[in-house]
């Protein structure tokens, strides 16, 4: 049986994923019990705060550690280590007048009238950027082949200038893969215990720049993220929980953390593609056609379109660059990756992100973030920069007391006082500055759903909104408002939604191969699609669900779009049909189509899914009602107004006006004046607004 293969658990599963600020876990149980749990994150070992809040929540919920048969998992560890700069030494090994591709890149400039702009430096220097004599031609020829005391004779300057991982990125490799994996083979051999990835097994496509990027930043994060798996393992069976390791892939599926370890790049928008998963799940269940995920937690907010019951796949981001919220010409910030992964975009506003005046007088939320240590100034953990969090207590949306579920204590008078020295500056008091800041963070949040909503031909106002994270649901109806959005729904567990997304996730496999001429008949392209998906069905076993796709553009164009290829065998007809949905998808994006004779065909790709048999409606379950009493809270929206707080529990059927306060364990729910709110029966908070 394959080693992906995810029957009925017999047992627990447990879902963990790390945030800037909190490290949530949910766990699943065989009678259908759902143990939330949620706990500041531990930036000095992550993987420390995993098995600390997994034994917690097996507590909880009494179970044994023996029990659990999966362990599913969102990371950051990839990302941070790019963000931070802490991967190791790494070199790239190139064809003879190559050395400079990574420098040279592209003509991209994320802001063009910024004198003081640069490029970011190259994670492999120039100096640990090394030449061979080989070269494959276009054709796939070898002019020369690569020797082998050549590369004998390059692995010791490797092993000599301290290298730790290698990038194998040699020119036209991916119309010969198997010379580029014999290269970094005899490196393997020549170094052992360096981390060294060929460039075809992580991105076999053209565009020489993209590819060598793509597999710089796979060697550079390789050995973190290799080393976090080896030792989060360690931890999980030192605690007695022994079930397979699954990591979330930045494409929205799960993978074993063997694979992971040889792919790290496939990780990198782990977390947040979890809680699009979840969002997604979510939507066909109810049917809905087009949602916009929106997700705040404590350092940034997120949102990405979900449509027809898929979520926009990207065909390259940026990662290292700030905030991922550029596209197309106006990238360039960070280093190009192009793995599978969900089409996110990302502002610097999160609950933790820090509230600053400039030069100017105006008035600035993030990016920077105050995280987990110290945090917030409420929280009283020696943090004294004010934050979003603390405006949030100061306009009375939040807790006065604690949040998430009593473990973080609230003290009111440390958030005034951080946030007055920005009312000083501004001159005003410091109720008004709160309320400023969340405005400004509203309008900050509506620069990520344009991204992937009316910048993608896609019109807001017929989108649905679901929220989550720890601060999402405080923000959506604000932020749908501004929109033009009429509905938001805030699911079951807002806060720990990401870690929901990983109990309901697939297993799931990718494999590509670029379009050669010989796949310009149909039977042959057939061929080649078959060929991939047997491999992804070996992969993941015979109840894998294979689809085909396609990447199209037209003749001349830089960019192209993915599309879904039709069920059933391929024909000239079937082919003909996926050309139409590309016509249709071109014209939608960008406001024109071409003609047939136009299109061309840049890639093949399969995805391969093993479906989980965890429906999200098995998780949906109400939490557990606390006896506790509706109480008033004074709040502060365009004047103060006397709010009502209640649970979730207390919302029926019926929509109750607002300004209402709705709290929850793992996150507060905010209904402004003009809206209204009423729970449905998968238990969402669905807010709508008042008829004028």
């Amino acid at each position: 049986m394959p080693p992906n293969h995810d029957p009925r658990p017999a047992g627990w599963r447990v879902g963990a994923d790390i945030g800037g600020t909190f490290t949530d876990v949910i766990a699943l149980g065989p009678a259908g019990e759902v143990v939330p749990m949620k706990v500041l994150s531990t930036p000095l070992d992550y993987g420390a705060g995993v098995v600390s809040a997994t034994r917690a929540v097996l507590s909880s919920a009494a179970a044994e550690p023996a029990a659990v048969t999966a362990m599913l998992h969102g990371t950051t560890v990839a990302t941070n280590t790019i963000l931070s700069m802490s991967g190791v030494r790494t070199a790239v090994v190139t064809t003879r007048g190559f050395r400079d591709v990574l420098e040279l890149g592209r003509l991209r400039r994320p802001v063009l009238y910024d004198l003081s702009w640069s490029k970011p430096e190259p994670l492999a220097r120039r100096r640990n950027r090394y030449e061979v004599g080989q070269r494959i031609t276009a054709d796939g020829r070898l002019e020369p082949p690569a020797g082998e005391e050549e590369v004998r004779a390059l692995a010791v300057r490797l092993r000599r200038d301290g290298i730790r991982a290698v990038a194998v990125c040699l020119i036209n490799s991916y119309v010969r893969p198997d010379e580029e994996r014999r290269v970094a083979e005899l490196l393997r051999a020549e170094l052992p215990g360096v981390y060294v990835t060929a460039s075809v097994d992580v991105s076999p496509q053209a565009h020489e720049f993209e590819r060598t990027s793509t597999a710089t930043v796979n060697a550079y994060i390789g050995p973190a993220v290799y080393g976090y798996l080896t030792r989060l393992d360690a931890g999980l069976r030192a605690a007695k929980v022994s079930a397979p390791l699954l990591v979330m892939q930045s494409s929205g599926g799960l993978l074993d953390a063997a694979s992971v370890a040889q792919r790290p790049v496939q990780i990198i928008e782990s977390g947040p593609a979890a809680g699009v998963t979840a969002v997604q799940k979510l939507a066909q269940l109810m049917g809905l056609s087009t949602v916009v995920a929106f997700d705040m937690g404590g350092t940034t907010a997120k949102a990405s379109l979900i449509e027809g019951g898929e979520p926009f796949v990207a065909a390259e981001y940026e990662v290292g660059g700030g905030m991922n919220i550029a596209r197309g010409l106006g990238s360039g910030a960070g280093y190009p990756v192009r793995a599978p992964s969900i089409d996110i975009a990302e502002v610097g506003s999160g609950g933790g992100s820090i509230i600053s005046v400039d030069t100017a007088g105006a008035l600035h939320v993030g990016p920077a973030s105050a995280g987990s240590r110290p945090g917030p100034a409420c929280y009283g953990q020696g943090g004294e920069l004010p934050t979003l969090t603390d405006a949030n207590v100061t306009l009375g949306y939040l807790s006065p007391q604690a949040l998430a579920g009593g473990r973080v204590a609230i003290h009111p008078d440390l958030a005034a006082k951080a946030l007055s020295s920005v009312a000083e500056q501004l001159g005003g008091d410091v109720p008004g500055t709160a309320r400023g800041a969340y405005q400004v963070a509203v309008s900050s949040m509506t620069t990520a759903v344009k991204a992937v909503t009316s910048e993608r031909g896609r019109d807001p106002r017929e989108a649905t909104m679901v929220a989550f994270g720890g601060a999402g649901p405080l923000y959506a109806a604000a932020l749908a408002r501004e929109l033009g959005i009429s509905t938001v729904i805030v699911p079951v567990y807002p806060g720990l939604f990401s870690s929901l997304g990983l109990l309901v996730a697939d297993t799931e496999r990718h494999e590509l191969t670029p379009f050669r001429q010989e796949f310009a008949e149909a039977g042959a392209l057939a061929g080649e699609f078959e060929r991939l998906a047997a491999k992804v069905s070996a992969e993941l076993g015979a109840n894998a669900v294979v689809d085909r796709l396609l990447d199209m553009r037209y003749r001349g164009q830089r960019f192209e779009l993915r599309i879904r290829v039709p069920d059933g065998d391929l024909t000239d007809d079937l082919l003909a049909e996926t050309r139409a949905r590309f016509h249709a998808e071109h014209k939608r994006t960008y406001g024109r189509a071409g003609t047939d004779d136009l299109v061309e065909l840049v890639n093949l790709r399969v995805r391969g899914r093993l479906p989980t048999s965890v429906s999200i409606a098995d998780v949906l379950n109400l939490p557990g009602v606390t006896d506790r009493e509706p109480t008033i809270r004074e709040c502060r929206f365009a004047e103060t107004v006397s709010t009502p707080v209640v649970g979730r529990s207390d919302l029926g059927a019926e929509p109750v006006d607002g300004p209402m306060v709705i709290e929850d364990m793992d996150a507060t729910t905010l209904v402004p004046p003009g809206a209204r709110a009423h729970r449905d029966r998968f238990g969402n908070i669905v807010i709508t607004w008042s008829a004028a």
